[in-house]
């Protein structure tokens, strides 16, 4: 025991050695990825620049503090600082973070963020048992050494936790638009645990709400106005020769379409039933998909003639069965990351919806991809703010981390509810990290309706809205919530009179 607990630090900063030498030489070799993968952080794209840097020599300096036997004592304090700053990350981007970027490279890249955060603390542990040793073996007092691992555990979590709140205030500063917030629109009525963090909303008719779940594309489940439990059905396509990608569900009166852009092909079936028979393979490669009708579908494609976006309509019954309309979205810096954004289809107005991601602006369009309208969001990022980087590999990547305006789009008549990202004036931050906010358009009019807040579920925030004359529903982590709407706000919701009114 008494040899261990003396060679056991050599060991350990060995370790370290190799760990640190491994993650900056990947670091140096593929500098220009690294500090692209930085930007993107939701937690330092502020610091971007000075951080990418900072660690690769941070990490070196350790290396050589640990090689020296006379500073081997600095060079452990100085790595489990550094591995506790890089466990304070993590932990804050799994937890607190509206995304998660992509992982540092080299082997760790092959873990998922969880892995990475057991391997971190582990990690930890080792560094604080190795200076345990090393001041035990040269005899000095073990208070003090307690105190030096608390102070600079202290210190590493302190440098992080004020860079992301340093860094998130200047990215999410506030904005110079005013929100009008309905007053108590909602009522939460009822919430069903889910099995996983998995599932998106498909589609609803009058006595189901479906969902898909990326983790099991072929099965399509569905909960009833009981709202007590999930039913789930195995679907069986009739060709299944292929490498999936993208498997999604849609559902539209008593269909439901599989489908997978990437082979391309599309299936449907009967939501009863669970054989799905091909409708469409071949036809045109396509990265997301609207259902209009049982043999129309309006598609966003990647052009083989520039490489950019474009919305398209594919029509099995027809010739040509697909049409390209290339001047429908417009280019502002790519066509590819300025032009991201969602597609939806209304199945009341027969119209299509596409909403940009980075801008603000939304395209109403007929179910022929006739555009209607180009209406504005209330606001103020009208360029995207994006800045594309082409890499030594030929991958494009974005520069830094880029200012997103819309997401999580749903639609019921003529109205619109959309996610928003940035913050308006005379907005609460503290509201801001405890709840989404979820703005009103009208799709036959340029108008703003009102705004409301969906407050986060077991700290988990709503990913997912769908709305429908009788409930608004939302999916938060593993729980999908019912609304109830209230009777003064009900013209704000429905195309109709809802059902479920909430007197107040």
């Amino acid at each position: 025991m008494r040899k261990l607990i003396e060679q056991f630090p050599t060991f350990t900063a060995y370790f370290f050695v190799l760990l640190l030498m491994y993650a900056s030489v990947s670091k140096i070799l593929d500098f220009e990825n690294f500090q692209v993968q930085i930007a993107q952080s939701p937690l330092l794209t502020a610091y971007a620049g000075v951080v990418s840097y900072l660690v690769i020599i941070i990490e070196l300096l350790i290396i050589i503090l640990l090689l020296i036997p006379r500073f081997r004592g600095i060079g452990l304090f100085s790595s489990l600082g550094i591995m506790t700053s890089f466990t304070v990350y993590i932990y804050i981007i799994l937890h607190y973070s509206e995304s998660v970027p992509c992982s540092c490279g080299g082997i760790l890249e092959k873990m998922s963020w969880d892995e990475h955060l057991f391997f971190n603390l582990i990690c930890v542990l080792l560094a604080v048992i190795a200076l345990i040793c090393f001041y035990y073996n040269q005899k000095k007092n073990s208070y003090k050494v307690y105190i030096k691992l608390s102070a600079t555990i202290l210190t590493g979590s302190f440098i992080v936790i004020l860079l992301s709140i340093s860094s998130e205030h200047t990215v999410k500063r506030e904005n110079n638009f005013t929100r009008r917030f309905l007053i108590h629109p909602l009522i939460k009525d009822k919430t069903l645990q889910l099995d996983n963090e998995h599932y998106y909303f498909a589609g609803n008719n009058k006595l189901d709400v479906f969902f898909g779940n990326t983790s099991t594309p072929l099965v399509l489940a569905s909960v009833d106005n009981s709202f007590n439990s999930l039913q789930k059905m195995q679907i069986y396509p009739d060709l299944t020769d292929f490498t999936y990608t993208n498997l999604q569900l849609r559902v539209k009166d008593s269909d439901y379409y599989l489908y997978d852009g990437s082979v391309p092909i599309i299936y449907k079936g009967k939501t009863g039933k669970t054989a799905a028979h091909t409708i469409s393979h071949n036809e045109v490669y396509f990265n997301q998909l609207a259902v209009i009708d049982s043999s129309n579908f309006a598609v966003r494609i990647r052009s083989s003639k520039t490489g950019e976006y474009e919305l398209g309509l594919l029509t099995l019954t027809g010739y040509p069965k697909f049409t390209s309309y290339d001047k429908l979205l417009e280019r502002q810096i790519d066509g590819i990351f300025d032009a991201d954004g969602q597609l939806v289809a209304d199945v009341k107005n027969n119209s299509i919806t596409y909403m940009y991601a980075y801008r603000n602006q939304f395209l109403v369009m007929n179910d022929q991809l006739q555009l209607k309208s180009r209406f504005k969001t209330i606001d103020t990022i009208s360029r995207a703010q994006v800045e594309p980087v082409k890499l030594a590999n030929g991958n494009t990547k974005l520069k830094s981390r880029p200012l997103k305006v819309n997401s999580v789009l749903a639609t019921n008549g003529p109205f619109l509810f959309n996610r928003s990202h940035l913050m308006g004036k005379h907005e609460s931050a503290e509201q801001w990290r405890n709840a989404v906010i979820v703005d009103i358009y009208r799709t036959d009019k340029q108008e703003y309706v009102g705004s409301f807040y969906l407050d986060h579920i077991d700290n988990k925030p709503v990913s997912q809205i769908m709305v429908t004359n009788q409930y608004l529903y939302a999916i938060a982590g593993k729980k999908l919530i019912r609304y109830q709407y209230r009777t003064s706000n009900v013209k704000y919701f429905t195309t109709g009179e809802a059902e479920n009114l909430k007197k107040e």
